[in-house]
């Protein structure tokens, strides 16, 4: 790989070099195990003395591919993909918060997020504070504990449409010792690479647009290499591992210490690697990736200045306005473009909202996002309905909202559709 590559070139040509007279195209290696000559090479693989492939369940030459090109498209040293989004988000916390330790997390996140810290992790022992986006940093800096482990945000949130304020969340996590671990799936790296505002590891639901054909459902997680794992709170990093024979994390992979824990870890004893099958099929998404994301956020652009203006739209929430209140930060953080999700509300409140997304004939309604087909949903009966009343109120979902993953086909046909929609309203 040439280091002085552009994004678009890394996606169609990171991540794998044929060899002479190979497979142009990344081959599937549908194996489950790999064939030695002599047990001492597997036993090194098995000790960490050596890469290679001897299990699919830890590593696989098809994954592998996968992991290469998405650390290279975020700027990162490894990567470790996993079987879902949400496995990416609970391991690259878990890998370094354990029972007893805490967790500080931006409030306007997933609601499969919010679940995740406020239930699930809850019962493994780790505690959660949230914090409001916009609070300021003597509020945020209350929020830590001597025994926090990571600060978690998302960069675009889904469905609010908050971007974080990286620099200023990074600062405030280094300050306390810990990383700032942000999940990249609305932007991508095409739009936003968090690692260059401070963020030290990224996680992304690969099921969204890195896919972008919701074909395979997947996850990641990079590490940007540059954090101080020695400074004392991450003990498991640093001390020695006895389950592989005292291999100390730190020491012995200096580079990437994070990544090969959680691989050695949690991959090999929880078993959520990514499926082979779906590493593949992701690996050709992200060809595409570069070409897509202007579409998608050209096609959002327009649909969100259309509905602007449409007497029977109350409310259009797009960051790629001119008047939204995100606009700044999104000149910022995203200024190639706002990424292809919008949410809007409906004169009329939520009855008429479901009357819109009942009368739509090219978008669909489905529990999905980021596909290069037009689809909405009602977040706050569907992908959000696990969310008391106040959990909605935090995480930026209104009772009206509609959500509108905005695909790339023809705009004229994409605004035809909704003002069909609109007009039965």
């Amino acid at each position: 790989m040439n280091d002085n590559w552009k994004i678009e070139t890394l996606a169609v040509q990171s991540g794998y070099d044929p060899e002479n007279g190979g497979p142009r195209v990344t081959p599937l290696v549908q194996s489950t195990t790999f064939r030695y000559d002599d047990a001492q090479s597997v036993a090194d693989l098995f000790d960490l003395k050596r890469e290679g492939f001897f299990y699919t369940r830890l590593a696989n030459p098809t994954v592998d591919v996968l992991e290469k090109k998405m650390a290279a498209l975020e700027g990162g040293v490894a990567a470790v993909a996993t079987s879902a989004g949400q496995t990416a988000n609970t391991l690259a916390i878990m890998n370094i918060a354990r029972s007893g330790d805490h967790v500080v997390a931006v409030s306007s996140l997933y609601g499969g997020t919010v679940s995740l810290l406020t239930n699930t992790l809850k019962k493994f022992g780790v505690e959660v504070t949230f914090v409001q986006p916009d609070a300021d940093s003597d509020t945020v800096r209350k929020a830590f504990r001597p025994n926090t482990k990571a600060l978690f945000g998302e960069t675009l949130a889904n469905p609010a449409l908050i971007m974080l304020d990286i620099e200023r969340f990074a600062a405030i996590a280094h300050e306390n010792g810990v990383p700032l671990i942000v999940d990249n799936t609305f932007p991508t790296p095409v739009l936003c690479r968090p690692f260059e505002f401070g963020a030290d590891i990224v996680t992304h639901s690969t099921t969204k647009y890195s896919d972008g054909h919701a074909l395979a459902v997947g996850g990641i997680i990079i590490e940007k290499g540059d954090f101080n794992w020695k400074n004392g709170k991450f003990p498991e990093l640093c001390n020695p591992d006895p389950s592989y024979h005292g291999l100390v994390y730190t020491d012995n992979f200096a580079a990437c210490p994070y990544s090969v824990k959680m691989r050695a870890q949690f991959i090999r004893d929880l078993g959520v690697p990514m499926a082979p099958m779906n590493a593949m099929l992701t690996n050709i998404g992200l060809e595409t990736l570069h070409l897509r994301m202007e579409r998608h956020s050209s096609n959002a652009l327009k649909l969100a200045e259309h509905l602007q203006k449409h007497e029977k739209v109350a409310w259009v929430n797009y960051p790629g306005l001119k008047d939204s209140p995100q606009r700044p930060m999104m000149e910022k953080y995203m200024p190639n473009g706002a990424s292809g999700v919008l949410c809007f509300g409906v004169k009329g409140g939520k009855a008429a909202g479901e009357i819109v997304m009942n009368s739509l004939k090219l978008a669909a309604i489905v529990v999905h996002v980021a596909d290069v087909r037009t689809g909405v949903l009602h977040p706050a009966s569907m992908t959000h309905r696990q969310l008391s009343d106040e959990e909605l109120v935090a995480a930026g979902v209104s009772p009206d909202m509609i959500r509108v993953t905005v695909g790339i086909e023809n705009i004229d046909d994409i605004i035809a559709d909704f003002d069909q929609a609109l007009a039965k309203a």
